[in-house]
């Protein structure tokens, strides 16, 4: 035997049912899914937006924050500083990072700022007398290994000494009490 008409009918709702309780189902996922996406999308925009454009037009020089390994190049109108292989550059409360002078600037959450740049003095603009400029191919050549071998708390320390008037069987220019020209070798 057959269906009837009333069992056809009722499979034919059956799946109707079934069909609009997955649409339903996926509608409210969709919704979902973009409602969030707006809300987030807003936030991002709010917190996240870059600071304003400074183009600086030459690979800077910049100049070692004394007693520290963190760089700032000087005489522009913004603050752009160097550290560890990235630039940072502070901008209503917030900080930014990118891997050029120039940006892009992508926004760095508070505890993602490393500590050397958060802690620097207020000053640390003014150039202390004998602090040199270094060129921009120098600092992306060597900033590492001068952080690794601790290059300029030898350099703070030699200069610190000269300060005090200790220079440890050197003088000022450098000679010491060896045997002179020949240091070290047999004569």
């Amino acid at each position: 035997m057959g269906i009837t008409y009333t069992q056809a009918r009722r499979r034919k709702v059956m799946q109707i049912a079934k069909l609009a309780t997955l649409l339903v189902g996926i509608l409210l996922i969709v919704i979902g899914w973009i409602g969030h996406s707006g809300a987030e999308v807003n936030v991002n925009v709010g917190v996240f937006a870059p600071p304003p454009a400074y183009v600086v037009p030459a690979p800077p020089p910049v100049v070692v924050i004394p007693g520290s390994y963190v760089y700032f190049v000087p005489e522009i109108e913004v603050d752009i500083l160097f550290y560890h292989g990235y630039w940072w550059r502070p901008y209503e409360g917030r900080w930014y990072r990118s891997r050029s002078y120039n940006g892009p600037w992508g926004y760095i959450r508070s505890e993602g700022v490393p500590n050397a740049i958060r802690s620097l003095p207020p000053d640390y603009r003014r150039v202390p007398p004998g602090h040199e400029r270094i060129p921009h191919e120098q600092l992306k050549k060597n900033w590492g290994r001068w952080e690794k071998e601790r290059y300029w708390d030898r350099r703070e320390d030699r200069q610190d000494m000269r300060d005090r008037g200790e220079h440890k069987g050197h003088d000022d220019r450098g000679e010491g009490h060896g045997r002179g020209e020949r240091h070290g070798e047999d004569r």
